[in-house]
């Protein structure tokens, strides 16, 4: 079973430094049928002004999981972390017993285009943490590169949930299917792009609920890059 969710229909927060859109239910923005899909909670597409920024916050008992497609985010922490993230990184950061952040577009003439994911984690009240990787282009380009996972496996950050991230980038025209175990459910987002989902053409923005299904099919219908989520 294949249940897309089309971009139109995502809530959103605009401000005169912030426009988001949410996936499932943030904020402001609640809708009864869409709280999260299994342990993914939230999934924003938010896109902040030079020099601007959420100041800081905290957070706790979230998987917290940045994803940058354009620009770049400063972030900094009451753990002592402070990091610039870039396309091609991801940021994990583990609130946990609690934890304040602060995350700001750090040019001045240069918007930043990002995804924030929370993933609720397996237990609550585990130590706070924080982690960011770099994942190139290459290893990305016309297959699923694991990018977070439960155990860090193959240079992936850690997630503290049954959940394994892969992010791949697509040429027009290529297909890339992906092998679903026994029991487990699948996120499918398109970060950049259009492609299609076996019967279902998908844009920008779009997110696909998958169940009940052994393998799935993705096809570019122009340069893409998706984000695929393996859920139990």
């Amino acid at each position: 079973m294949i249940v897309i969710r089309p971009r139109e229909n995502r809530g959103k927060t605009v401000l005169g430094w912030l426009d988001s859109r949410h996936t499932f239910s943030f904020g402001d923005y609640a809708d009864p049928d869409h709280m999260g899909f299994r342990a993914l909670r939230v999934i924003n597409e938010d896109r902040v002004i030079p020099g601007a920024g959420f100041p800081p916050h905290a957070h706790r008992d979230m998987e917290i999981v940045t994803y940058v497609l354009d620009g770049a985010i400063e972030h900094k922490d009451t753990l002592g972390n402070s990091s610039v993230i870039r396309p091609g990184e991801v940021q994990r950061m583990s609130a946990g017993t609690g934890i304040r952040h602060s995350e700001y577009n750090p040019s001045q003439n240069e918007r930043v285009h990002f995804l924030q994911i929370w993933i609720l984690p397996e237990k609550e009240g585990i130590a706070p943490g924080y982690e960011q990787r770099d994942f190139p282009a290459a290893e990305k380009r016309g297959r699923w590169r694991l990018v977070a996972s439960p155990d860090g496996r193959e240079g992936s950050v850690a997630v503290h949930q049954d959940a394994d991230l892969y992010a791949s980038l697509l040429r027009a025209g290529e297909t890339l299917d992906f092998a679903l175990r026994p029991g487990r459910y699948a996120w499918l987002q398109i970060a950049r792009g259009q492609a299609r989902l076996e019967d279902g053409v998908m844009k920008e923005g779009d997110g696909a609920a998958i169940g009940q299904e052994a393998r799935i099919a993705v096809t570019a219908e122009a340069d893409s890059e998706l984000l695929l989520f393996d859920l139990a």
